[in-house]
């Protein structure tokens, strides 16, 4: 696979908790994540553990990235915190 390196040290993404009503949800969320880290991009997200934040971030996290989540208050109080 040919590396790409993008003048982007990290992207922000923010995505729904659920994982959507369409399979081409969950595809295209794989396959940012894949391309983040083909770039050496780091992610930046909305730190939750479920559906698309989760997804996205548990493959970006796989692949050697740096993953930072950004809890809200609310996030924290019904435990959706993305532990690895």
């Amino acid at each position: 696979m040919e590396e790409t390196k993008s003048r982007f040290r990290r992207i922000c993404v923010f995505c729904g908790s659920s994982s959507g009503k369409k399979a081409t949800y969950h595809d295209a969320a794989l396959q940012l994540a894949h391309q983040l880290v083909e770039r050496k991009i780091d992610l930046v997200y909305g730190g939750g553990s479920v559906g698309l934040m989760g997804l996205i971030s548990q493959a970006v996290h796989d692949g050697g990235r740096h993953v930072l989540g950004y809890l809200f208050r609310l996030s924290l109080q019904i435990s959706i915190i993305y532990t690895y």
